[in-house]
């Protein structure tokens, strides 16, 4: 089961950031339907692909293969839903389309979804795929485009689509260079010489933005890049990933988790020092804390309606873990039993 250990371990998503503007101040238009995308756990303790409209669950698929949801787009009445079904040897691209499951991939090879976008009728999927080395791929109306060789493990984690131009997020080689492609052409943000992945990728006009982590001095540092320089969030003395953003006019909205570094326990006797993960988004650079590290808690999406900042992930109470959002800071179970074991991982925000 080592691919599924893989899997839950790379978070990756597709984001809408909208905004409407006056000439004073913005207004904010009235959000018509909310959509978040993830899995459930049924009672069988398999792992059920599914997405919340409202905060009503669909299920992707019966319960009895373990499949997973880590992306999703809306574009009029249709909802598209990437992500992965194992088939008990491999896992499978999957997308489902108004809940009609897509395989792209034969399950030859190990391969999972990570994002998803629609132009018009072409459906675009990024991923992995491989036995071995991962190769960074996107699917573009179920045909594959191999981003790097296979010499050496990449990862495919973000698209987006802008006219013509395919834009692909992600790392590559052993020591995890984040990178983002254009069109099959790699640019590497950083020299390599430390650890660097990126998570997150939007287009404004000609400028390129890109969200992720830098190591640095042994700790994980929330950053984003704006057309290949780095901005840093977090100041190295915890661990801290920077997961998803969005443009909005100038301004710069990136989310993510911070661990507190505050020991836990004792246990045994000795304190353990990893803490509790916070969710925070930051606005230009100015960090806010959605929780407050009582429980651990992730961030994989964020979305901005006029004034209001949408954050979706989920948060940890003991053995379960429950997927909400924060919406202005306070925050929002989607399912309310908090024994649902449920967990979102991205998020679509409609307005009238």
């Amino acid at each position: 089961m080592k691919i599924l250990n893989t899997i839950l371990a790379v978070a990756a998503i597709a984001l809408l950031g909208s905004c409407a503007e006056s000439d004073s101040t913005p207004t904010t238009p009235t959000v018509k339907d909310i959509y978040f995308a993830g899995h459930q756990i049924n009672s069988e303790g398999n792992v059920v692909a599914a997405f919340w409209k409202n905060g009503t669950a669909t299920k992707l698929s019966d319960g009895t293969k373990y499949t997973s949801a880590r992306a999703m787009t809306v574009v009029g009445s249709d909802v598209y839903v990437a992500g992965l079904e194992y088939n008990g040897t491999n896992s499978i691209v999957m997308y489902w389309k108004n809940g009609i499951a897509t395989a792209l991939t034969d399950g030859t090879n190990n391969a999972y979804a990570t994002a998803i976008a629609v132009v018009g009728t072409d459906v675009y999927v990024a991923g992995i795929e491989g036995n071995g080395y991962w190769v960074a791929k996107y699917w573009k109306n179920g045909i594959a485009t191999a981003l790097t060789d296979g010499t050496d493990s990449a990862f495919a984690t973000a698209i987006t689509v802008v006219g013509r131009d395919v834009y692909v997020a992600g790392y590559e080689g052993v020591k995890r260079v984040a990178t983002y492609w254009k069109n099959g052409i790699a640019t590497a943000l950083t020299d390599g010489s430390i650890e660097s992945i990126a998570n997150a990728i939007t287009v404004v006009g000609t400028d390129v933005y890109v969200a992720g982590s830098e190591y640095s001095g042994g700790k994980s540092v929330a950053k984003y890049w704006k057309n290949g320089t780095a901005i840093s969030l977090t100041d190295g003395t915890n661990n801290a990933y920077a997961t998803a953003l969005t443009v909005v006019g100038s301004d710069v909205y990136v989310a993510g988790y911070e661990n507190d570094g505050a020991p836990k326990g004792p246990i045994n006797g000795s304190p353990i020092a990893n803490g509790n993960q916070v969710v925070k988004y930051w606005k230009n650079g100015k960090v806010k804390a959605l929780t407050n590290g009582t429980n651990d808690a992730y961030a994989y999406a964020i979305s901005v309606v006029g004034t209001d900042v949408y954050v979706a992930g989920y948060e940890s109470y003991g053995t379960n873990n429950v997927d909400k959002y924060w919406k202005n800071g306070v925050g929002v179970n989607i399912e309310t039993d908090i024994f649902s074991h449920s967990m979102a991982q991205a998020m679509f925000i409609t307005t009238n």
